[in-house]
């Protein structure tokens, strides 16, 4: 009898307690976590850190889309620290050739894509536009008459496919000037140089007379060097970037562009900014303006996505100070679209 006493008792006390327990708890406590209860710092950490990206991203090709790749591998590498760049030029054909190898990951190429590159898988996207834009040195003995009456593509065509004008007294329509045009092109497999042909009434680079120069570079050198050479450079090459005039000793002929026999003013280019405007706004002619394209074997996946998707989003606010046009919105878009 004592033992179901005790027993029972025991059963009562322990009713007891959890009544007890119960009656102390706080609504809070026992419904509502507060705000520290409800995600901790380590969880927190835990959703929102992103795997960091890392990796090297090879680029070779045009000498034009150089010097904008290289500001958008190191603003690309400030924000992901663990992906490196190496970036080489060497002209648009040895872009595409790297590209089709498999030697690069990704092509710079200043021209349009051909139809047996794209048979060969390869895929591209514009990324930015630009022109090609015709240079004479500032010494050139005729310059003055030049810079008022531009030089119509009539002219150009003359001087750099039929070899028909020779001398810059034709030119400007002095025949006591007998001078003779030097003439240059590039030696090395160029966008500008088949932009530069399909304006003056070729179809392809070869079709240019003139003595062939390897690169930009040496093509800005060799006209700075010559009073009587005529070449041609990118937008981004001749003039200083940072004070926005033509590279010192460095004339643009000015194009006539309604072949009204005078140089307008829309079609005279001393600074930066007027250049820039008129490649913008389509008053400078297509070709030799052109756009700026990135070649990938096979659409990009991977790191070579993001970085190109950046650069149609994010990347665009960095063009206009290294002397390229960004695409317009619907250029843009277009590009992102064409990526998906």
């Amino acid at each position: 009898m004592k033992k179901q006493t005790f027993t029972l008792l025991s059963v009562l006390l322990t009713l007891a307690v959890i009544v007890s327990a119960c009656g102390t708890a706080s609504p809070a406590e026992t419904t509502v976590p507060t705000e520290e209860a409800q995600v901790s710092p380590e969880i927190t950490e835990a959703v929102s850190t992103e795997e960091p990206l890392s990796g090297t991203i090879s680029v070779s090709g045009a000498f034009a889309l150089y010097p904008m790749m290289t500001v958008w591998a190191d603003e690309f590498s400030k924000i992901h620290p663990g992906v490196t760049f190496d970036v080489q030029g060497g002209g648009a054909g040895k872009g595409m050739t790297d590209t089709i190898a498999g030697a690069v990951d990704i092509g710079m190429i200043s021209r349009t894509i051909r139809e047996e590159e794209t048979a060969q898988g390869i895929f591209w996207v514009s990324v930015t536009k630009d022109a090609v834009f015709p240079i004479i040195n500032s010494e050139n003995p005729v310059a003055a008459q030049i810079l008022e009456k531009g030089i119509s593509q009539e002219v150009f065509n003359k001087i750099y496919i039929t070899g028909e004008i020779t001398t810059w007294g034709e030119v400007v329509g002095d025949p006591s000037n007998t001078d003779l045009i030097n003439v240059f092109t590039r030696s090395d497999a160029s966008g500008a140089a088949e932009q530069w042909s399909k304006y003056t009434g070729g179809e392809a680079q070869d079709d240019l007379l003139g003595i062939g120069v390897n690169g930009e570079p040496a093509m800005l050198d060799t006209v700075l060097k010559d009073p009587l050479g005529i070449g041609f450079g990118n937008l981004n090459s001749i003039f200083d970037l940072s004070s926005g005039n033509l590279v010192p000793g460095i004339v643009i002929p000015p194009i006539d562009i309604n072949e009204n026999g005078v140089a307008d003013a829309e079609e005279i280019y001393t600074v930066k900014e007027d250049a820039f405007g008129a490649v913008a706004n389509g008053t400078y002619p297509s070709p030799p303006a052109r756009f700026e394209n990135l070649a990938t074997l096979g659409k990009p996946e991977g790191l070579e996505l993001i970085f190109i998707e950046w650069i149609l989003t994010d990347g665009q606010q960095y063009l206009e100070a290294a002397g390229f046009v960004p695409l317009t919105p619907a250029q843009q878009a277009e590009s992102l679209e064409k990526l998906k």
